[in-house]
Parts: structure tokens; sequence; C-alpha cells
């Protein structure tokens, strides 16, 4: 269990760190870090040198804080973020996100790499979110377990509205000047590593899941408990499979080669999003 005075240890290195004061920011999922190298007036700070925070072991997680100017506004990026599956507790994965907390960051916008489950999506589809299945939550793998800390957040926090209807339609918006489908749909949160069998599936389906991962739901809760407003994409890179007599199995290459795809598309996205902030 982390305590505050681990949280705010950690944003004083930050502080130490950059001359920026950000109030905006951005985790970047499975092969989508590549949007940070377009943060201007940046300084880079490795993941290892932060006390507490925890070090993504993920191919295509670069590990490293990106902090400076992007659409005029003042920006931290995670280029890689940690998982439940990489053996870290709930509290431990979403230690950044208390850490954005105590720097002031007053916006989160979450991206994430996952599986198409709406029969309707294909591989390169973005899809926002507008409501969640915390799945490994609901059974007791919780970041806010435990002593509740009063300087975030109440002990009952409602999530009837964990995706910030404002920049939602921001998000609209931006992806309709740009010419780009934007899919709104429930993002099912899974504990992985494993992709999802058929049956699996076909129950997530049934359960009202677009798109299933391994991410973002604890992030979310998170930010809510701290008051931040969250906006959330996940980049569908993969068609989950939900027949078991398909010919193919579902891997992280192609999950870091569709990421390619997807880029330009949530680029445009976040940037539009950005620029209609005040």
């Amino acid at each position: 269990m982390h305590n505050a005075d681990d949280y705010k240890r950690a944003a004083d290195l930050i502080l130490s760190r950059t001359r920026h004061r950000p109030k905006i920011g951005l985790v970047l999922g499975s092969g989508l870090g590549v949007l940070a190298d377009e943060i201007t007036d940046a300084d880079a700070i490795a993941y290892e040198d932060i006390p507490g925070w925890p070090l993504s072991t993920v191919h295509g997680h670069a590990g490293r804080l990106v902090i400076g100017t992007l659409e005029g506004k003042t920006v931290l990026a995670q280029q890689g973020r940690a998982h439940y599956y990489e053996g870290y507790t709930p509290q431990q994965v979403t230690f950044p996100i208390r850490v954005m907390s105590v720097l002031g960051v007053q916006t989160v916008i979450l991206t994430n790499a996952a599986g198409g489950v709406n029969v309707n999506y294909k591989t390169g589809d973005v899809m926002m979110l507008i409501d969640h299945l915390n799945l490994i939550g609901l059974t007791g793998i919780n970041p806010l377990i435990g002593p509740n800390l009063d300087s975030f957040g109440p002990r009952f926090i409602g999530m009837a509205h964990p995706y910030d209807r404002v920049l939602r339609d921001a998000a609209q918006r931006a992806a309709a000047a740009a010419g780009i489908a934007l899919h709104v749909g429930v993002y099912a949160g899974v504990s992985g590593p494993m992709f999802e069998s058929p049956a699996e599936v076909r129950m997530l389906r049934a359960l009202g899941a677009d798109a299933v991962g391994m991410s973002t739901v604890q992030e979310t809760v998170v930010a809510r408990h701290c008051g931040m407003k969250v906006l959330a994409f996940s980049g569908i890179t993969n068609v989950a499979i939900d027949q078991n007599d398909f010919d193919g199995e579902a891997n992280h290459e192609e999950v870091l080669e569709a990421g390619k795809e997807l880029v330009p598309r949530l680029r445009a996205i976040v940037r539009g999003v950005l620029n209609s902030l005040a």
C-alpha cells in the first residue's frame, strides 16, 4: 500500500526535473507511445528514476514520462504503463495517476490497444469509451480496497459517469473534422495476460462489451477518485476470436503492428481534443 508521502516523493522528483507544470495527463498504451514524440519543448524522465513508479516489462512500452507542450497545452505523457498481469498490485498500477493528481493534473486521456468484441469492429478502428465492465475490480481486485486516502477523495465514489461528457463531445467533433469514424462503446477490463477464449468472447459480447483489454479501468477508477475528468480510447488492434474452429490466434505482435495504423487516427483526435480545451 502506498501513502500520501509516497506520491509526494515521486511528484517532487518530477518537479525537480522539469520546468513545466502539466494540467493534462496522457497514458499511451501498446504501440501508441509515439504520440509523445510530438510533444515540443519536452523534458523526459525515465520511470526508473522516479521513486515508487512501476516499470513496464512489455514490448511496446518505452517506460518514460515526456512533459512539454502539445496543441498549446502543457501535458504529461506516459510512454507505456504497468499492468496487473505483470505482477503489480492495483495500487502500484495506478500509482502514476495519483502522482499526476499531486502534480495538479485535472484531466487525463487514456489510450489502450484492445480486441474488438463488437462484430462491426475491425482492426484499425478507434473506439471511445462511454462505459466499462470492471470485471477484475468487481471480484475484489480493486485499487480502492484498503484504507481510504481522504486527501484524494471520499471512501465511496459513484461511477455512473466514468468518462466525461464534455470531453467525449470534443472527441466526436475532432474525429468528424478529421474524417475519422469513431465508435462509441463499452470496454471490458480483464486481467490478462492471455487473450480470451472464444467462449469468453461470446460471454463478453452477451454482457454488453464492445472491446476488451488488460488496462485502463483501474486507472479510470483512481482518476475519478481523485476528482479528475477522464477521456479514454481503445485502438482496435485485433478482432477477438469467437469461434473454436477459426484458423488463427491473437498475438502481441499483431497488436503492435496495428498500432502503427492507429497512431495517425488517435493523434488527430487527441490533438483535436487538446486544441478545444480552454
